[in-house]
């Protein structure tokens, strides 16, 4: 059996391929794809810098949401026909992929399909580092930086629905005023003003966020308070710097960072199921919603891709695979 999926070469523009179907082994699901969520790794695996883990398909596509149509054995949580979302270690680009069975999620109440396929990587990332990695309290102060991106744009609601304060970078106007919209009490506009300057105005932030990297780095750690954590999920501008280190004795502050999809397949399933306990209960709620920038088809890959390489968006880019 086969199924439509897009295949990637680094000169030439994404394209959809007639390939063989993806199975459901020991342990996992066959998914008939509704929707994919397109997120910046993807791109950097397009350019062979992002190679996916041993064993995962080729093809490109970290979350998805659809209908389980095959279960792999010793699947006994999860039925043909169930609806979920899924975290994916590649593949999501197609007709059909399989997911780990610990790595599907049902689709939380009163969110529709779409919805569903833009929250596995981004929450799954801001639970993983924001709420683990940084162990973010109720009260304490938050800095997101690309406040505006998939990532910012849930980091800001789920710290907000925790209890802390929220500041947020983002470039221009609009990306600005959505995250006031999502609950940032302090927005700056990086390509106007400088965050560090207003950070230590306003006394400091407990927690970061950074996908920047470069010259981001040393201004994180100035900015952060006593005991403060910094967390790097991407290096945008270079993971190569130049640093002082004397803020982190004398602050005892902690520099730290980490990715997911490489991330053992019991270990996902473990943070699946926090976000199951913590944080569905606040998508379910309306405090937290995904933020849905476009919807392209499946065919249109390129465009899509194309869009996030251009960082016009503001929310999540999404393809329409299937109905």
């Amino acid at each position: 059996m086969t199924m439509r999926a897009i295949v990637a070469s680094p000169d030439h523009p994404l394209r959809i391929e007639t390939i063989d179907r993806a199975q459901a082994g020991p342990g996992r699901v066959l998914i008939e794809i509704a929707y994919a969520g397109v997120n910046r790794p993807d791109l950097i695996q397009r350019m062979g810098a992002y190679p996916p883990p041993a064993g995962a398909p080729e093809t490109m596509g970290l979350e998805c949401s659809g209908t389980i149509t095959a279960i792999g054995e010793g699947v006994t949580d999860l039925k043909v026909g169930d609806q979920v979302c899924a975290l994916l270690p590649g593949g999501g680009y197609a007709d059909y992929a399989w997911a780990d069975a610990g790595s599907c999620m049902r689709i939380p109440n009163g969110l529709s399909l779409l919805e569903a396929a833009a929250l596995p990587e981004t929450v799954l990332t801001v639970w993983a580092n924001v709420f683990e990695r940084a162990a973010l309290k109720p009260g304490e102060t938050f800095l997101v930086h690309g406040g505006a991106s998939g990532i910012g744009t849930m980091a800001i609601q789920m710290a907000k629905a925790h209890g802390a304060t929220i500041f947020a970078t983002a470039g221009g106007p609009t990306k600005a005023a959505l995250c006031t919209k999502l609950g940032a009490d302090v927005v700056i506009d990086y390509k106007e003003q400088d965050f560090l300057e207003l950070v230590r105005a306003k006394g400091g932030v407990d927690v970061i966020l950074d996908m920047v990297g470069g010259p981001y780095v040393q201004k994180n750690l100035d900015c952060l308070k006593m005991d403060g954590r910094c967390v790097q999920i991407a290096f945008l501008q270079g993971p190569q710097v130049a640093l002082n280190l004397m803020p982190v004795m004398l602050k005892r502050l902690t520099l730290t960072g980490s990715t997911l999809r490489s991330r053992p397949v019991e270990e996902k399933a473990r943070l699946a199921r926090a976000v199951l306990t913590h944080v569905w209960p606040w998508v379910e709620s309306g405090a937290v919603r995904p933020v849905i920038d476009s919807v392209f088809d499946l065919a249109d890959a390129e465009a899509a891709q194309a869009k996030m390489q251009a960082n016009t968006h503001a929310g999540k880019i999404m393809l329409k695979v299937g109905g």
